[in-house]
This record gives structure tokens, sequence and C-alpha cells, in this order.
């Protein structure tokens, strides 16, 4: 599994019920040919991400069918999840070092 790209949002908490931040993940995804995750019309997943003081996590992640949108039935093995959480965290602190340039 590779990642070659994503975009980003900071999830809203209007009543400030939750502790720390909620990212919500699009990340574009390639896999090989053999692989039970490849179709032709294209992969994303889907990863609500948490960062608060003590760490960061992976709250939840689903596949989708990128030209239907359908979700797909597999959840992540063990070492793609510490790939996707690597990722998650080198974009929000370059994302955030992006933001902080720019104002």
């Amino acid at each position: 599994m590779k990642i070659t790209g994503h975009t980003v949002e900071l999830l809203e908490d209007p009543f400030g019920l939750l502790t720390g931040d909620r990212y919500e993940y699009f990340l574009n995804i390639e896999v090989d040919e053999d692989d039970e995750l490849y179709t032709d019309k294209g992969l994303l997943l889907k990863v609500l991400f948490l960062v608060d003081e003590n760490n960061s996590r992976i709250l939840q992640s689903y596949f989708i069918e990128q030209e239907t949108e359908t979700v797909l039935d597999f959840e992540l093995e063990d070492d793609e999840a510490e790939l996707v959480k690597a990722y998650c965290e080198q974009h929000l602190q370059a994302d955030e070092e992006t933001e902080t340039e720019q104002e």
C-alpha cells in the first residue's frame, strides 16, 4: 500500500464536548493489481484522526472506491495502520508549518 496524496480538514466541535482535535483525512491509496484491495476505479482511505495533549491515534478508518464512493469491507492491517498514523502525524505537522508561514 502506497499513500500518494491527501486532503485534510479540522473537524469543528461547536459545543466543546470532545478533548483534543479531530481531523478528517482522505488519503489517495495505490496498491498492486494482485492485492485484494485493488480496484481500477481508484482507492481512498478515510481516516478520522485524533490529536490531544498525550498522543495521536486513528479513531476510525475505511476504504472507499473513489469513482463510485462505495465503502469497501476491509480493515487496516497493523502495519498499514502504523504507516497511516505516521503519515497523518507527519503531514499534520507539515500542514501546520505551512499555515504558520502564510500568516
